[in-house]
This record gives structure tokens, sequence and C-alpha cells, in this order.
């Protein structure tokens, strides 16, 4: 079976639908550190051991969650595992015909998006900014779910998976901390209804 060509509206979408921004961060990061997130969003990876390494090196202050960044990214396989479990379990025929993740090539792309949301989430993580969205970037990922019909009570449930997954994996006294990093995205994603 062939996929469906995307419109040039909805690859233009894709395109401009870049959720993270680093904007915010001069004043609490060099421009090397910045250079080491942005490469890492340009190229729509997690941040590896040397960035990591590196950004730590340049902002010792943040070093005690540049371990969790690392974790997470080490588990994202599990965590977003959790969260499809969980959209599955809340919306059960989701995935059947006239589901909202029909045919599998949807649920595929909402399930890759759940592995990009956590990916962005770490990037916040490392850089200890909870600042990391894009007001304009989420502008256009609004346009583009609509535009595509996802199904946004799901992708909710899924980012709520994908917080209670990750915070699972961390220390208890660390929970608390990194809520809110998590809770940034899932309320900007509660506003697209």
């Amino acid at each position: 079976m062939t996929q469906p060509q995307l419109s040039e509206a909805v690859r233009e979408l894709i395109n401009k639908a870049r959720i993270v921004s680093f904007a915010t961060w001069d004043n609490t990061h060099p421009a090397a550190a910045i250079q080491r997130f942005q490469a890492a969003d340009d190229e729509g990876r997690y941040l590896t051991d040397e960035d990591l390494e590196q950004i730590g090196q340049v902002v010792p202050a943040n070093t005690a969650l540049i371990a969790v960044s690392q974790g997470l990214r080490d588990r994202v396989h599990e965590i977003v595992d959790e969260a499809r479990s969980q959209v599955l379990a809340t919306f059960p025929n989701i995935t059947q015909p006239g589901g909202g993740l029909y045919p599998s090539m949807r649920a595929d792309a909402c399930w890759r998006d759940f592995w990009h949301f956590l990916r962005c989430i770490t990037y916040g993580i490392a850089g200890q900014h909870t600042d990391y969205t894009s007001t304009e970037g989420l502008h256009y990922m609004q346009l583009l779910y609509k535009e595509l019909q996802v199904p946004l009570d799901a992708m909710v449930v899924g980012l709520e998976g994908i917080k209670a997954a990750s915070l699972k994996r961390v220390e208890p006294e660390q929970q608390a901390t990194l809520a809110p990093y998590f809770d940034r995205l899932i309320e900007q994603l509660k506003q697209f209804r």
C-alpha cells in the first residue's frame, strides 16, 4: 500500500511546527551551549552524551538534571511504549476503522510525536528551563493537528502518560522538580482544543 501524499500546506506546517525555542536562554547559557541544543533540535535528535558533557562543562550549575535528561533519553522507547499503552487503554477503538489513529500510519505518526515530545522536554530539563517552547511553533503545530484531524484528547493522554512513565524512572525527590517540564507542554497541548 502506498502512503498518501501530504499536501503542500501540510508539509509547510510540518516545517513550521518546531515547538522548541531557546530564545529566552541567553541570560543563563553561553552561546556554545545554546548551539548544542539548537543543533540537536535542528537534527530532530536527543542530546548525545558528548552534547550533555559539553553543556555541563559550560553551565556547571545544570549538571544535576543533565543526568536525568540522559536517563530519560536512554529509556525513551520504554516511556513511549507506556504512553502508547495508556492511550490504547483509554481509547480502545482509536486504531480501528473510524478511530482517530486509523489507519496504522496515523498511529505511527502519533507514537513518533510522543518520541519528539519527550525529546523536547529533555532539552528543557538539561537546560533547567521550563520555558523551552516556541509560541509560534506551537501555533503551527495546532494548525497542523487541526488540518490532519489529530485526536487531541488522545495526544494529551499520551503526554500525561509520558510524564507518568518518566517520573517513575527518576528518584522520588526529583519528581516535583521535573513535573513542570512535562506540565509546560501538557498545558499548551490542552489549549489546542
